[in-house]
């Protein structure tokens, strides 16, 4: 394991707050420290518990995948979207099967540095000397480092399963089997990750007054994105989730998957009680923050359709707001999603925001939105068009514009998720003319203005897409994820519990969908454990689209090989009228069995002698 941390001097981080209402969590590099002097003042130690928060990912700079913003290639590698146009991304070997160990271990290196840091942070806060650190204060510090370390463990136990816990701090100028170790079994990792989550929810709760009388539900003076209890109570739900899911719940698949001395890394006996375990951790975060601390976010119209349009799209905008649970503040990279998902809009002045549009959406995921009255496309019912022009009016449009049938008329979520050609673009500035992208070979955004800042698609992400490009927050676990979390683990634990289409409606009802079996209008309650499972898989991939939760959820569902590995469709960008609309091949992908579980750095396998890496690599 990389031993990452200096023993003579840290730099150090303030945690600093934006004027307004609201304070962020920012990590700004200021000086340096000696060692010793870290744990001498409130602020020092401060900024040293703020290191271990500096490499939350920022997952607006996922282009730049896997550099220093430690952010993912969640969303163009899962079956969402591509940047297909630009060949250097990350995503595109993923998509390929084409990567190899150097690449995919970026993220065991990157997330074990603050792991080490975290605990390093741990061993010493007690004995801090800083006159201005109460014994409360210092309880809620290590806290924090102890569900930061928990889940920066997760995720890298997403990647690639079976990974190394260490509880104690590793010598700096250690040798051999003092820095050296084998592989913790995945269940024993999940035990260890969900009992330091516990352990630090207990340590926010008994120091919750810290002289302050200040919550522990809420972040330390109002510093958004830090550790909070309903942080660590989600993520603890989150861990037994992805313990109970196929990926790792006796797949048959790993094992051959030991350690050197025998030890059988992920379990081969599949264990139905983990569903149960998931369920009951669930509950109780829902019984206890909701709707207390968190709430579904919704917006007022007159019109229920444009209402469902605003509270789906802000949502995502309006930075923690009740509905968000835990997310990295301020995020230096919105300008670059910001710059991915806006078109190039040669012609137009920079008062209307000019980018590239090279995050594409796949045909596939647009087609996954249903029809504003809740019916899949595929649905003769549905009242679907595959083919011909109709006016239509987009609920962010201020008329009516001829528009290809497969784009009219569907659920709000799609107008929040994709741009399609020829949509009217929110952000007119101050154009003397109508601010329209065109997708088409000879368009404004189109493939004759540029060889990659173009969409291969047609479409582009529009989902977050904000007037600006300034920083701000990305939020990575939401209360709508988690109902549809509990519903599918309900699902798999208690077939049948009016719990689970509870949970899948209160989404769809803010969606201003008809609701399975209630409501206004309501579509025929799905028969059977599969069936439901079904429309919960539905219902999460159009929710939660481009938040980087399809790519893990297609994993450890142990569907990657014909979802990921599915060739991907789109319109023609390389012709103009009506031949644009042709559905057209754009991309030929494969997933391999060997990418399921990421490759462990070969640097680390060659020096660490206990060390195996992951099968296929």
């Amino acid at each position: 394991m990389t031993n990452n941390i200096s023993k003579i001097i840290v730099v150090f981080f303030a945690l600093v707050t934006m004027a307004s209402c609201k304070k962020f969590l920012n990590q700004i590099p200021d000086n340096l420290l000696k060692e010793e002097d870290i744990f001498k003042t409130y602020n020092n130690t401060n900024g040293y518990l703020a290191q271990v928060y500096a490499n939350i990912p920022d997952e607006f700079s996922s282009r730049f995948a896997p550099g220093g913003s430690y952010a993912g290639p969640w969303t163009g590698a899962s079956d969402e979207a591509n940047y297909w146009s630009l060949n250097w991304v990350m995503s595109n070997a993923l998509n390929q099967s084409t990567w190899d160990n150097n690449i995919g271990g970026t993220y065991w290196t990157n997330f074990y540095k603050p792991v080490r840091t975290a605990t390093d942070f741990i061993s010493k806060i007690d004995a801090a000397t800083a006159p201005d650190l109460t014994d409360l204060q210092k309880m809620r510090f290590k806290a924090e480092a102890r569900a930061l370390r928990a889940i920066f463990y997760y995720w890298m136990m997403r990647l690639y399963g079976p990974v190394i816990i260490t509880e104690n701090v590793v010598p700096v100028e250690g040798t051999g089997d003092a820095i050296f170790f084998p592989r913790t079994s995945f269940d024993s990792c999940v035990a260890y990750v969900t009992r330091e989550l516990d352990q630090a929810y207990t340590e926010l709760k008994t120091s919750e007054t810290l002289g302050q009388n200040q919550p522990a539900n809420l972040p330390l003076n109002n510093e958004w994105g830090r550790i909070t209890t309903g942080v660590c109570k989600a993520y603890k739900a989150q861990v037994l989730l992805m313990s109970a899911s196929p990926l790792f719940n006796g797949n048959k698949d790993y094992a051959s998957l030991k350690n050197k001395d025998g030890l059988q890394l992920i379990s081969q006996t599949y264990d139905a009680n983990k569903w149960k375990l998931a369920t009951a951790a669930y509950r109780e975060f829902l019984n206890e923050f909701v709707p207390g601390t968190y709430k579904l976010y919704t917006e007022n119209d007159t019109d229920p359709f444009i209402a469902a349009y605003k509270s789906c799209k802000n949502v995502m905008l309006n930075d923690w707001n009740p509905e968000w649970i835990w997310g990295k503040a301020m995020c230096g990279g919105a300008g670059d999603y910001w710059y991915d998902i806006t078109p190039k809009l040669v012609g137009y002045n920079n008062t209307v925001g000019k980018g590239a549009g090279f995050l594409s959406v796949n045909q596939s995921m647009v087609d996954a939105y249903e029809m504003n009255n809740g019916l899949a496309i595929s649905d003769a019912l549905s009242g679907y068009q595959s083919s011909g022009f109709s006016n239509f009016r987009a609920p962010y449009d201020v008329k009516d514009r001829s528009t290809f049938n497969q784009w009219v008329n569907r659920e709000a979520r799609f107008y929040v998720g994709v741009s399609y050609n020829r949509c009217y673009w929110q952000n007119q500035g101050s154009s003397p003319n109508e601010v329209v992208p065109v997708f088409e070979l000879s368009g404004n955004s189109g493939r004759t203005q540029s060889t990659w800042d173009v969409s291969s698609t047609g479409y582009i992400v529009r989902k977050q897409l904000a007037n600006s490009n300034q920083s701000r927050g990305w939020v990575y676990i939401r209360l709508a994820q988690m109902y549809l979390d509990y519903a599918e683990a309900l699902n798999e634990s208690s077939p049948g519990d009016p719990d689970i289409l509870k949970a899948v409606n209160g989404i769809r009802e803010r969606a201003g969908l008809p609701q399975y079996g209630a409501g206004t209008n309501p579509l025929p309650v799905p028969i059977g454990q599969d069936a439901v499972r079904n429309i919960i898989w539905h219902e999460r991939q159009v929710e939660l689209a481009f938040e980087n939760v399809r790519y893990f959820d297609l994993r450890r569902w142990k569907i990657a090989a014909e979802t990921m590995g599915a060739d991907v469709y789109g319109m023609n960008i390389f012709a103009d009228g009506a031949g644009f609309y042709e559905k057209t091949l754009v991309q030929k992908r494969r997933f391999l069995p060997r990418d399921y579980l990421w490759p462990i750095p070969n640097n680390e396998i060659l020096k660490d002698k206990y060390l195996v890496q992951n099968p296929g690599w």
